[in-house]
């Protein structure tokens, strides 16, 4: 039965190997001189494969191409040396799309590249219990879905869900997981364990919140025990550009993004999905460097530009924790709107939308919301909302549209004021109108 479903998409394999990587533009980093990786992967998650050829299956072979693009334009290190998909590879588990996900990867993937999946409970289990498990090792020539590798003499660990009716995780997986990291901290501590698994470590990033439901505590108290560890999780679909996707405590976790939309959790708002959410893909580009720095590129996979950079001094060491929230929130600063800033009513079939400047960051993240307050001559509010910016794309629009409604004639003024994601806000900016 696998050799009928592969034949079947070696026609689209084909097609889509063809296309270069000399076609894949991406701008890089300012400044890489001073770090040269010894080690480099692609860490990627949520990919939603639906078919064979579809948008997703196309982004899985983009994102790769570019990860080699990247890769080869680089003088001192030219090699992708591992690929992570973080679950969710899938949409539903079904073995035909499961089929789709491998020959996806299969156009595109070099010898020298080592491919690490796991296998989801979410959308890759499906309602196929053991099934999707078995299935998954056979497809991709795994002894196990529980996974250690060591390459360039660092340790990559993938966890997937359990061979356990009822549960994601279970304790079987705890004690495997213990040994392996013990065998990785005995191989050398001083190097930092990269960690796999589909769901965010709760209260840790964006996303993993009790209140946002992203998050899984199974693990928790054993990566507590290793400041090695660097944990990469998706789920959530939450972006890797929102600064809170980078936290750092006990161990470092990261959140991954998706290649398949974009969400979000706004004030006591969750799960929101701005307009265009699915034309948003993001991934990791994860080098080391021979001191064990880990530099994090974020890249914007529609746009084929970095969106985020975050280099971690040896995340080994306990001392080295420059991105925990309380220190990030320290260094939030308010965005500025410029002094020529300017704001536009407008009036349509009786109803009134502002367009307003956007506001400037002055500590290097992304605006994150704007507050709109809007009052009649007598001082009663008339409206009160926020704004979510694409803050989250590689690209922010240069104005922002809110509509109001409609309003009865009178005089009006409206005060905005932007927001970082740690709540800094700016100084306020107000504009008067009639209607």
């Amino acid at each position: 039965m696998l050799k009928a479903i592969v034949s079947v998409f070696m026609a689209i394999i084909t097609f889509f190997g063809s296309l270069s990587a000399s076609n894949i533009k991406i701008s890089a980093p300012a400044e890489t001189s001073a770090f040269v990786p010894v080690l480099r992967f692609m860490v990627a998650s949520d990919t939603h494969v639906m078919a064979a050829g579809d948008k997703q299956y196309r982004r899985i072979q983009k994102a790769l191409k570019m990860s080699y693009a990247m890769a080869e334009a680089d003088g001192n290190y030219q090699t992708l040396d591992a690929v992570i998909f973080a679950g969710d590879t899938t949409d539903d588990g079904l073995q035909s799309q499961r089929c789709a996900f491998k020959s996806a990867i299969d156009s595109v993937i070099k010898p020298e590249t080592t491919v690490m999946p796991l296998l989801a409970q979410a959308h890759d289990g499906g309602s196929y219990d053991f099934k999707s498990l078995d299935y998954f090792k056979m497809l991709h020539g795994m002894d196990a879905t529980d996974n250690h590798y060591v390459i360039n003499g660092y340790h990559f660990i993938t966890m997937s869900r359990a061979y356990v009716d009822g549960v994601r995780y279970a304790d079987y997986q705890r004690e495997w997981l213990k040994a392996e990291l013990e065998k990785a901290v005995a191989d050398d501590p001083t190097k930092p364990i990269f960690f796999a698994q589909h769901e965010h470590v709760d209260n840790t990033v964006y996303g993993s919140s009790d209140f946002e439901g992203w998050d899984d505590e199974f693990f928790k108290d054993i990566f507590m025990q290793y400041p090695q560890l660097v944990h990469f999780s998706g789920h959530s679909h939450y972006p890797l550009s929102d600064p809170r996707s980078l936290w750092q405590g006990e161990f470092t976790a990261i959140g991954t993004g998706a290649l398949y939309y974009v969400e979000l959790t706004v004030e006591d708002e969750r799960t929101v999905h701005p307009d265009g959410y699915k034309d948003e893909a993001q991934y990791w580009i994860v080098e080391v460097d021979a001191d064990n720095r880990v530099r994090l590129i974020g890249i914007d996979l529609e746009e084929e530009k970095v969106l985020v950079e975050y280099i971690l001094d040896n995340p080994a060491d306990p001392a080295n924790r420059e991105y925990t929230p309380e220190k990030q929130a320290a260094k939030s600063t308010a965005p500025v709107f410029a002094e020529d800033a300017k704001v536009e009513m407008k009036k349509s079939l009786g109803k009134v939308s502002l367009t307003f400047d956007s506001a400037k960051s002055t500590d290097g993240t992304p605006v994150y919301l704007y507050r709109i307050n809007v009052t009649d001559a007598d001082g009663n509010e008339v409206y009160n909302d926020w704004l979510l910016p694409k803050y989250y794309s590689a690209t922010v629009d240069a104005t922002n549209t809110v509509e109001l409604g409609n309003l009865a004639k009178g005089d009006y003024t409206a005060t905005i004021t932007a927001e970082t994601v740690y709540g800094v806000q700016s100084e306020a900016l107000t504009f008067t109108f009639s209607k």
